[in-house]
């Protein structure tokens, strides 16, 4: 038995997974609340995680029906980005920056140029560091709070600091660092030069985290927080990684081929690779992945919070939404939604703002709103598959994930703009799966047990298959190219 942990921007989601059977028996769940001011500042207090992640594990034993004491181990997966700093006692400095947050953007640029603009990271790093990174708040934070920053003794990623508050030591895995910016994602080593730049003092590089292969162990939960959570004290704590990371994991996309898709908070798109093949787009971020290869990646910062947004403006319920969507045709008859209502990664428009175009006095209604608020998002990660398969990566079929996922409509609209089929996973969690699959395999200590373990515990859900249909192919790529035309004029 295993428990796994999806800390994210809404909420955190906890499952137990029993890997004799591959199935998982209880799920659990807490939200989390977000400090989003017009600068683009995006916050959490990270001791909000700590508490969703008591509740959320406390219902999913509850829903499992077992001991606690049976849990082996425990996988933890995480928002990417975010940054928590600890003082000499361990204690959260101020609340975190998420992934989301663009309040550093001028600190981003100036970093951006230190290192010989996009083609000089691209050629130091391995990605091209983007807002949102760490590596910008680490600046903001010293040009911000300098007596606050003189403080700092440890700087964590999310899912790093939940598995300190876990086992007392201080971690990060590949994977998850590779979405900092001070980590070179081929040599898989941090960029100590670059933080010295930020601090001269060397205070950074003192304080940065211990870096762990995918498959070693953090350690054992301390007794305490075994108490806490109602667990076996002799339970193992994964590596763990980023939610993005997990996520591969548990859709099985851990081989060549490959292609995970998620409609959650943000939207990414992702394929597994055995070599770092740079991409040269600075769009695509080639992350190590979470299994022992590497993770092309692209990022879209607004999915289900528009549509979210949207739905909550008309006071519409999810059967609501819906079916407005479906009394909308294709393209919403003219209505277009650039949706960056926070900025915007891929397409790189950080400063963007969401804007609607093409509205008449025959085309302004709730339907055809609701329905390009979905075409609209969805529109960002086609662009964002056309940059993976533009660099070589095949596309054969998706799979499709987050909470977007469970809607048959949205499914379809996925498939016609991508032009490939698209399937759900069993399992809608796909990372906190991954973390309690990851969690088994850091257990067992066998490199061999991966591909076993996912082949036992990831399953499809063959009535979600859902094919393109040619005629609504046809139709969404012209409405896919005025999507094209308006980012241009951006």
């Amino acid at each position: 038995m295993f428990l796994g942990i999806d800390c994210g921007t809404q909420g955190t989601k906890a499952l137990i997974l029993d890997t004799r059977t591959g199935k998982v028996l209880g799920h659990g769940s807490a939200p989390h609340t977000l400090d989003a001011q017009a600068n683009g500042r995006r916050e959490q207090d990270p001791a909000q995680w700590v508490a969703a992640f008591e509740t959320a594990t406390a219902q999913a034993l509850q829903e499992a029906g077992i001991d606690g004491q049976l849990i082996e181990g425990v996988g933890v997966s995480g928002q990417q980005h975010g940054l928590v700093l600890l003082d000499t006692d361990g204690q959260v400095l101020r609340p975190a920056k998420l992934w989301c947050d663009t309040e550093t953007t001028a600190e981003n640029d100036r970093l951006l140029h230190y290192l010989g603009g996009e083609k000089g990271s691209l050629e130091r790093l391995g990605v091209v560091i983007a807002p949102g990174y760490t590596v910008s708040k680490l600046l903001w934070t010293k040009e911000q709070f300098p007596q606050l920053f003189a403080r700092i003794d440890a700087i964590l990623l999310p899912h790093d600091y939940l598995n300190y508050w876990l086992t007392g030591r201080r971690c990060s895995e590949y994977g998850d660092a590779s979405g900092t910016g001070y980590f070179n994602v081929r040599s898989r080593q941090w960029d100590q030069q670059l933080l010295r730049h930020i601090d001269p003092d060397g205070r950074l590089q003192a304080a940065l985290p211990e870096l762990l292969d995918a498959h070693e162990a953090v350690g054992q939960i301390r007794p305490e927080i075994a108490r806490r959570l109602g667990i076996n004290p002799a339970a193992v704590v994964a590596s763990g990684g980023g939610d993005n990371m997990m996520g591969a994991i548990g859709t099985g996309n851990i081989v060549a081929g490959e292609i995970t898709m998620s409609l959650g908070s943000s939207g990414t798109v992702y394929a597994y690779s055995a070599e770092p093949v740079i991409n040269p787009s600075s769009e695509v971020a080639t992350f190590c992945s979470s299994s022992g290869g590497w993770l092309p990646l692209i990022c879209t910062m607004n999915l289900t919070n528009v549509t979210s947004a949207v739905r909550e403006l008309f006071e519409l319920d999810l059967a609501g939404f819906n079916h407005q969507i479906e009394r909308a045709p294709i393209g919403a008859e003219g209505v277009l939604m650039l949706p960056f209502l926070n900025g915007e990664r891929v397409p790189a428009l950080p400063q963007a703002q969401g804007s609607l175009h093409g509205l008449t006095s025959s085309n302004l209604n709730q339907a055809n709103l609701c329905r390009a608020a979905v075409e609209g998002t969805t529109f960002g990660l086609r662009y964002g598959l056309d940059l993976l398969r533009d660099s070589g990566l095949p596309c054969h079929s998706i799979r499709l994930v987050g909470g977007g996922s469970k809607s048959p409509l949205w499914r379809q609209i996925v498939a016609d703009i991508m032009g490939v089929p698209v399937i759900c996973t069993e399992e809608p969690e796909a990372a906190a799966l991954g973390a309690a699959i990851q969690a088994a395999w850091c257990v067992s200590a066998d490199a061999t047990t991966l591909q076993a373990l996912c082949k036992r515990c990831v399953r499809v859900d063959d009535h979600s298959q859902t094919p393109p249909v040619p005629a609504n192919v046809a139709k969404y790529q012209q409405v896919y190219q005025r999507y094209r035309q308006q980012l241009k004029a951006l």
